[in-house]
């Protein structure tokens, strides 16, 4: 058989192995069993696959770099511009971004979506991705990764991966220490802080802020439902604020989109923002500016996705670099959802 015409998938077949696996041998990526690699070299041997012809199989292929996420972000998210500059910053290195939604059966059996091309695939950004199991199945892909924002509590010495986080704990406790300093005592959380690590921190960060001010952390005036609860649903809020044994002086929400939601419903209730209830949130969403009173909130960085493009890029060009876990400042804006 001319070496010409063997391919990958001819190896793959020969020794009863996936074309999937017999890419990452040529390509040094993921983990393989030695004998594995082993048997696929000698293999390839056997049939007269030589390099050259792997080099001009591998030319032809169009470099991409894939997003995966469960939803795409709305533009009350902070990812609608760390895409826009990630997409900019990796087609100037001549990168095509593809854009994947992930199912849910799909997260729940570990599978890539049927259009995805491990072959074409040279980087993958995850954005809205935290199941810790899909997270464990795309790091052993061999393909590198890059994560912003991840499940909560994460174990950086457990994640073989890079990620990119904006700074959450300080952020937070300077602004809930702002609400302390105008005179709040009684303040609530808001938002499931099991949805992701960034959540997670905020609440480490709001409940820091009230300790270093001895004040009890009450989490009956918080709203901590798991985050499959309706909090975009006025009635559900209302409802969540009724049970509470007292209306608090203030919330803090984990983020723009949670505060926005909650500042709607306690308006319904005729409780006035701030004179009655203090609101603040995170992300400085556009409407954050546009919603009476303005909304208090934490600024990211829009120089965020520019930042997590090169981290890929260098990952691709030199994949045994050490894994780096990044955080871009944040800075808190106070507006008059917080001011009397």
């Amino acid at each position: 058989m001319s070496s010409s015409k063997i391919t990958m998938q001819d190896i793959a077949d020969a020794c009863n192995l996936s074309r999937n696996t017999v890419s990452k041998v040529f390509n040094g990526r993921g983990k393989i069993p030695e004998s594995t690699r082993r048997l696929v070299i000698s293999k390839a041997n056997d049939l007269g696959y030589k390099k050259t012809s792997f080099e001009r199989e591998s030319s032809s292929i169009t470099k991409n770099i894939a997003l995966l996420t469960i939803h795409m972000p709305d533009r009350s998210h902070y990812g609608v511009n760390f895409m826009a500059a990630f997409a900019n910053t990796i087609s100037r290195s001549g990168y095509t971004l593809m854009i994947y939604e992930i199912l849910p059966s799909e997260i729940k059996e570990k599978k890539l979506p049927s259009n995805f091309s491990i072959e074409q695939t040279k980087g993958i950004l995850c954005i809205e991705m935290f199941d810790k199991t899909y997270t464990d199945f795309l790091c052993d892909l061999g393909i590198p990764i890059i994560l912003s924002d991840s499940y909560a509590q994460l174990n950086f010495s457990e994640i073989s991966c890079d990620i990119i986080l904006m700074e959450n704990i300080n952020s937070t406790m300077q602004i809930t220490q702002h609400i302390i300093k105008s005179g709040c005592k009684k303040i609530g959380f808001v938002g499931d802080i099991s949805h992701c690590n960034s959540f997670y921190e905020r609440w480490t960060g709001f409940c820091n802020a009230m300790t270093n001010n001895s004040l009890k952390i009450e989490k009956n005036i918080s709203i901590l439902h798991p985050d499959s609860s309706i909090y975009s649903n006025n009635a559900w809020l209302i409802d969540c604020i009724k049970n509470m044994p007292i209306i608090p002086d203030a919330f803090v929400c984990a983020n723009d989109y949670l505060a926005i939601n909650l500042m709607n419903s306690l308006k319904i209730l005729n409780l006035k923002i701030p004179d009655d209830v203090m609101v603040s949130g995170f992300d400085n969403s556009p409407q954050s500016l546009v919603i009476e009173p303005t909304l208090s909130t934490v600024q990211i960085s829009d120089k965020m996705g520019t930042t997590a493009a090169n981290i890929l890029l260098d990952r691709i060009n030199c994949p045994s670099m050490p894994y780096r876990f990044t955080y871009v400042q944040t800075k808190p804006i106070l507006r008059n959802s917080t001011l009397r």
